[in-house]
């Protein structure tokens, strides 16, 4: 790691570069232009807000003073786009582009924006763009934590020529010498620059009621302030106070809110001087929600002349919008809104809408924002506090508490440098947050990075392909994922090695034990072994016992018929019961019975130790409604007056001895006959072989673990290539080497989570005689996902041609093809077609508004936002656009791709594109 004293003075172009800067640079920033200037690699780490994207701008500027390019990556489109505009006012058009997947502006430029996403395409397209690139700037490294895209930057890292210098910017990570330890492996020469200040410094509140507080105890800047903690237990003591909170809390929850009033809070922040303020809020309804409580309050923030102004930038961001679409979009409410100063921002929103927002708030036109945690990626949005009035988000798949990291990002927000002294922090109190939690993460500063990388089939086609398996092998060992793994194994390994010590020494002393008592070690070891069997035999018996006895419950519970009737002698409900219903098949039958005390339930193989046994038959009348208290009394009064006897007692099966019983026997002889059995005063050689035991168990244990870690990447690739091969898209060349098949080349150019599925529907080709509009529907049932809220019918009851209809339902079929090939090779399955979108994107490409492709949506039960149509509809474009360079371009399939990119790419989705 650098350090003040490695730096000896700026070198001619950061002497160039900061004298137009018009601010003296960080001491951190120094180090990484210094280290960029003299030819290394930088990883900088430091908090948001402090200016790490310095050191980028001067890889800019070296590049162009070298005459070579500069590459600068972002993980999303919209941090793209500002960074690109930041460039153009600072380097002129001419020298700067942009590549973003759907959209290309001057993309020859010396210095290009993109995804990173887009750079590691270039990459395994051994792109021409590549030549003469001398810097590569990765924004926000860290986001190869990632677990969706996070393999992308570890692929971009690993596949950039050595000569290319990497300028890599990171928030805060604890380990970041580990990090910069392979990222110096990998690429060489790496300065690994760490600065932990924050340029402006950060307070953290409560918010309890009315009342602020601060966080933490002045006097004990560690421990929680007192008097926060004294208010709180006051609060809770006042049955009424709390009564009245959490009726208020619940009804708001059932409306999506959280109990608070945002009116009030925000009057409370602009009462302390903490205006503007970014309030998170971890949903895109409690946004909006926020905005509607705003909008129905008197709550206005700006001044007269601010409205004029205000309206001036709206109007600015609207040009590009047909007059037709304004009432769909929402645009008089969102501008009011914007008129009072407040706004929300999500990914539901328009990306105008968005960008209209994020350019009032920088103006200080817009003092208070709504926004979901995506704001926090990157975006030039500081503002003087931040409020989080949760400490829980939905992840995707479940409802979790905010890590320390993420706490530390989000509020990272806060402190506008050059602007405020210091910045805020203000967290709601509710009575499920305690303050010592909120210390914990704001106290918190230990933010591993861990990667996520793993072998895919569009990676493994393309690394085949440049490297073949041998090198695609050792661009896997090289990864961080594998680096990681190797450093966690030492520990393990250290383990193994301690517990195969502590081996030979109990072997040692057992055996001079053995020796004094006369007994060869072979002879007691061999005795040892004898009891290890019949140990292992008896847990397998024991098992063999209860799987037989389950299954035969099972099998008998299947054969049940309504009108049955049973015994249970089980559980609560004892005696005859009557089978209502047959039992589904499954794991676990259960069918539904009635017992004669009254009780209606399915029972299942926990109820039963042995199997049902059928006691009898009745006739169940028809005019028996089971769903009635009256119809199940008419039903218990007719098994307790049936005459059949109840069950006595358990009547056990006679079963087959296992292999299991017969080898117990056996070995059961063999210990009784063995010399040391009858043995006496050998307790100590027996508590000997324990311990030995217990060490060969943990020894095996470690070595399997150690195995199975340093091998996982590359049994994952072998996995891989084993449903390439066998679906043809690799193959055994005449050297014996795995080479990629001509169809394996349209799989090389497909980039998408489905990309095996895309390619299969390629290759079968059932989408090629289809219509343009039919394509875009089929093809974004590979990109959509469809929101917890929504509805996504199945493709039977789907609208539309018939065409259309088949189509989908041959994509289904290969996807099931698909995934049976996969379980054959132990490959998670790629996930099932969503039909949820094709409707929407069905009536855009054929030329219908943007109010009648939202409305057939919401018929089908869809809800889609604007923001979220126009996103869909940018992925569907990409995958469309790769499908038509994979594909002839003379062929039908190739053709109707151009056209429906056509057909989609208009009006307000065009407009986000430009």
């Amino acid at each position: 790691m650098m350090t003040t004293d490695d730096f000896s003075g700026p070198g001619p172009q950061l002497a160039a570069f900061t004298a137009r800067l018009g601010f003296r640079l960080d001491p951190f920033q120094r180090e990484a232009c210094a280290a960029l200037e003299a030819g290394q690699g930088v990883l900088v780490c430091a908090p948001t807000g402090a200016g790490k994207t310095i050191v980028g701008e001067f890889a800019v500027h070296l590049a162009l003073a070298q005459g070579t390019k500069c590459f600068y990556t972002t993980p999303i489109k919209a941090l793209s786009n500002q960074k690109y505009h930041d460039l153009v006012d600072v380097h002129g058009a001419a020298n700067v582009g942009l590549l973003t997947g759907d959209n290309s502006i001057n993309s020859g430029a010396p210095v290009v924006v993109m995804t990173t996403e887009v750079l590691r395409n270039m990459l395994y397209a051994e792109s021409s763009s590549l030549q003469g690139l001398s810097h590569v700037v990765m924004d926000e490294v860290h986001f190869l934590a990632d677990r969706f895209r996070g393999a992308v930057w570890e692929e971009v890292i690993l596949g950039l020529d050595p000569s290319v210098r990497v300028a890599s910017l990171s928030a805060t990570v604890s380990n970041a010498e580990e990090f910069g330890d392979w990222i110096t492996t990998v690429r060489g020469d790496t300065a690994v620059i760490v600065d932990e200040h924050r340029p402006v410094p950060l307070h953290q509140h409560m918010l309890v009621g009315n009342r602020m507080f601060e966080l933490f105890d002045r006097k004990h800047p560690k421990q929680v302030n007192p008097e926060l903690n004294r208010f709180i237990k006051h609060r809770l003591l006042s049955d009424d106070a709390v009564g009245g909170y959490r009726e208020r809390l619940a009804r708001e929850r059932r409306r999506g809110g959280t109990g608070v009033s945002r009116p009030r809070l925000i009057r409370l922040l602009e009462e302390n001087g903490l205006l503007p303020a970014i309030t998170f809020i971890f949903s895109r309804k409690g946004c909006d929600g926020a905005l509607a409580q705003c909008l129905r309050s008197d709550l206005n923030l700006l001044e007269p002349h601010q409205v004029s102004a205000v309206d001036a930038i709206v109007d600015r961001h609207l040009s590009a919008l047909a007059p037709g679409d304004a009432d769909v979009l929402g645009v008089d409410e969102w501008r009011d809104g914007l008129r009072r100063g407040f706004a929300a921002h999500h990914a539901g929103l328009l990306p105008t809408f968005r960008q209209a927002v994020e350019e009032l708030f920088v103006e200080g036109l817009v003092q208070v924002v709504f926004a979901t945690e995506t704001l926090a990626l990157g975006i030039n949005m500081p503002a003087r506090s931040v409020v989080l009035e949760r400490l829980v988000k939905y992840n995707g798949e479940a409802h979790v508490d905010l890590t320390p990291g993420e706490y530390t990002q989000l509020t990272g927000r806060a402190g506008r440098r050059g602007i405020d002294v210091e910045g805020h922090a203000v967290v709601v109190w509710t009575p499920e947050v305690a303050p010592d939690r909120v210390a914990g993460l704001a106290g918190a500063r230990t933010f591993p990075l861990r990667s996520s990388f793993a072998p895919e089939y569009n990676m493994a086609m393309n690394l085949i392909d440049r490297l073949g398996v041998d090198g695609s092998r050792d661009l896997l060992r090289r990864s961080f994922a594998q680096f990681q793994t190797d450093r966690s194994v030492v520990g393990q390994a250290r383990q193994l090695d301690r517990a195969r010590m502590t081996l030979r020494k109990v072997d040692a002393e057992l055996e001079h034990s053995a020796e004094r008592k006369g007994l060869a070690p072979e002879s007691f070891l061999e005795y040892v072994s004898l009891r290890e069997d019949i140990r292992r035999h008896e847990r397998a018996a024991k098992f063999v016992r209860r799987m037989e006895a389950s299954e035969a419950v099972s099998e008998d519970l299947l054969s049940l018929k309504p009108g049955n009737v049973i015994g249970l002698n089980n559980g609560r409900h004892r005696g005859l019961a009557l089978v209502l219903e047959r039992a589904a098949m499954d794991v676990d039958p259960k069918p539904l019975v009635l017992s004669e005390d009254g009780w209606t339930g399915r029972v299942g193989v926990r109820d039963f130790v042995n199997p049902p046994e059928v006691l009898g038959h009745l006739r169940i009348p028809k005019s028996a409604n089971r769903r009635s208290a009256q119809g199940r009394r008419e039903l218990v009064k007719l098994i307790r007056s049936s005459g059949i006897a109840r069950p006595r007692g358990r009547n056990k099966k006679k079963r087959e001895l296992s292999e299991h019983d017969l080898r117990l026997t056996e070995l059961r002889n063999r210990l009784r006959k063995h010399p040391v059995h009858k043995l006496n005063g050998i307790d100590d050689l027996h508590r000997l072989s324990e311990r030995r035991h217990r060490l060969l168990r943990d020894i095996d244990s470690l070595e399997r673990a150690v195995d199975e870690r340093t091998a996982a990447l590359e049994t994952e690739f072998d996995a891989i290539t084993g449903v390439l091969t066998e679906l043809s898209y690799l193959e055994t060349d005449d050297s014996g080497e795995l080479v990629v098949t001509p169809t394996g080349a349209v799989l090389r150019r497909i980039y998408s989570e489905s990309d095996l599925l895309v390619a299969e529907c390629i290759r079968a080709g059932i989408w090629d005689r289809l219509s343009p509009p039919d394509l875009a529907a089929v093809v974004s049932s590979m990109v959509y996902e469809s929101r917890r809220d929504s509805y996504s019918g199945g493709v039977d009851s789907m609208p539309g041609d018939r065409a259309l209809r088949e189509s989908l339902l041959a994509t289904v079929d290969v996807w099931q093809a698909t995934n049976d090939v996969q379980e054959r090779h132990g490959v998670v399955q790629t996930r099932e077609p969503d039909t949820g979108f094709c409707v929407a994107i069905g009536a855009w490409a054929s030329g219908r508004s943007l109010r009648e492709a939202l409305l057939a949506a919401s018929e089908r039960g869809q809800l889609l936002s604007p923001g979220d149509f126009v996103r869909w509809n940018r992925q569907v474009i990409d995958l469309l656009e790769q499908i038509r360079g994979s594909v002839d371009p003379d062929t039908g399939l190739a053709v109707a791709a151009a056209r429906a990119v056509k057909g989609v790419k208009r009006g307000v989705v065009a407009s986000e594109l430009d």
